[in-house]
């Protein structure tokens, strides 16, 4: 409550729905939740390696030693204003497609200015990113490609597209003055799917991913090819389940 300047507990465990929503707010949270549960774990957690979903890429660094407690909550906290404040200059939205091949939602997005593949999810799910009209076009046309699912997100913003570069540029600066270490084992980066131990390479990773598609697929594909046999998701129940329509022979399990 002190690092962040208000009583986020208050929020998360006496809060609304409204108040939860907040991108100043959610994203600490989400951020806590993860990083407590994987400390909870104790000598349990000694990962190979890990990978963390846009947010959850902090939430990694911060639980395999990369980034400190408090460094990792400070990049949380200053990445939610940043990206707050990009969605009050630049007005977007996001919007989820089911049930096409990803080269055909990234034709459609080809057909429309101001728009981007955003998160590569798993096979038959992705995520398109950018200015409202033109998403809310783009899913109109996606439904006649034949998607099964094309809707328009509840969110705040046009996450991981151009509309983020203000965000960018505030969070840039705090990452290269913050201390990166050696961690435990090797981080799959959302920006390009490989594993990363350099501090250097991380670091512009980190800043390249708000403008940057979430190459979730890539990274789990990559993972499985260089001989990760068993997963485990700590925090949530969402990227597990994506897991198993990228490789359903691989155990997942929910921590």
């Amino acid at each position: 409550n002190d690092m962040l300047g208000f009583r986020i507990t208050d929020v998360m465990f006496h809060g609304n729905d409204e108040d939860l929503k907040q991108t100043r707010v959610t994203q600490p949270a989400v951020f806590l939740y993860s990083y407590i549960k994987a400390r909870l774990l104790g000598e349990l957690f000694k990962p190979d390696a890990v990978a963390g979903h846009s947010l959850g890429e902090f939430t990694a660094l911060t639980s395999v030693g990369v980034l400190s407690f408090q460094d990792g909550l400070d990049l949380v906290r200053i990445r939610a204003e940043a990206m707050q404040h990009a969605c009050e200059l630049n007005y977007g939205t996001m919007a989820a497609v089911v049930g096409l091949e990803d080269t055909i939602v990234q034709e459609v997005c080809n057909e429309f200015k101001g728009i981007v593949a955003a998160n590569y999810n798993c096979p038959g799910q992705l995520v398109i990113s950018g200015e409202v009209k033109a998403v809310e076009n783009a899913v109109e046309v996606l439904k006649t490609r034949g998607a099964r699912m094309a809707v328009m997100l509840a969110v705040g913003g046009a996450f991981h597209s151009p509309l983020m570069q203000p965000a960018q540029e505030d969070l840039a600066q705090k990452i290269q003055q913050t201390k990166f270490n050696k961690g435990i084992c090797p981080i799959y980066q959302n920006v390009n799917a490989s594993a990363e131990t350099d501090s250097d390479m991380i670091r512009k990773n980190l800043i390249d991913q708000l403008t940057s598609p979430v190459l979730w697929t890539q990274s789990m594909l990559n993972m499985i090819e260089n001989g990760v046999t068993e997963f485990s998701e700590v925090g949530a129940k969402v990227l597990s389940g994506f897991l198993k329509r990228i490789d359903r022979k691989i155990p997942v399990s929910v921590v």
